[in-house]
């Protein structure tokens, strides 16, 4: 059975719907960076997204072909993440997304190094004859957070952050964005197939102590 990230690590992936408190250690992914409203029709953002998918099949499918990557096991794509900020440096909000900057990203298995992700670049780039150079190899040191399953829709996360935000400081901690750290969501429904007050997004803020 294919390794699935998202039942294996379910402290990660399917926190409850209270806040806890979690450390993660350096993770890798494939990302590509973007800014504006993520819900613009043909935008940076859904662009992004398909770039990125496009890679992690990619890598996952490449046992079938000559091209070998050393430790590999089947395993199903991990879900697409976002690491988000603001322009202006303001607390991330929803209400303006234009001043929206982000990281889009997809976690890649631990067996996939770096020559076997310029491989994916190349082969990708050979096949769909599309270009791939915003598509990059990114490491992420996240660290202690705070996290919560929000259910609903993205524009109501504001309530979700504020209960998370209320729960470190009740526990000696506060938010804490230095470092390259950002508002982190992991997006475990499609919004082509899910309505919005069903949507299931775990909503993840660094923290350190007060």
């Amino acid at each position: 059975m294919a390794f699935d990230y998202k039942k294996e690590y379910k402290e990660f992936y399917m926190p409850k719907g209270e806040p806890s408190i979690v450390k993660l250690d350096r993770i890798n992914y494939i990302a590509v960076r973007g800014k504006g409203d993520p819900n613009q029709e043909d935008g940076e953002y859904k662009k992004a997204i398909g770039l990125l998918y496009a890679i992690a099949f990619t890598v996952k499918m490449s046992y079938k072909g000559s091209y070998k990557i050393d430790g590999y096991f089947d395993y199903v794509v991990p879900p697409l993440e976002g690491l988000w900020y603001t322009q202006d440096g303001e607390k991330f909000t929803c209400a303006d997304k234009q001043k929206l900057c982000w990281i889009s990203m997809i976690r890649l298995p631990d067996f996939v190094k770096k020559c076997d992700f310029d491989w994916a670049i190349e082969q990708a780039t050979a096949k769909k004859n599309i270009d791939f150079s915003l598509v990059e190899y990114f490491e992420y040191d996240e660290g202690l957070c705070a996290q919560c399953m929000h259910i609903g829709s993205y524009d109501d996360e504001s309530m979700t952050i504020d209960k998370i935000e209320s729960f470190a400081l009740s526990h000696g901690y506060e938010p804490y964005f230095g470092d390259g750290r950002m508002h982190h969501e992991i997006y475990l429904s499609d919004p082509r197939k899910v309505s919005p007050d069903k949507l299931k997004t775990v909503i993840r803020i660094p923290i350190a102590k007060k």
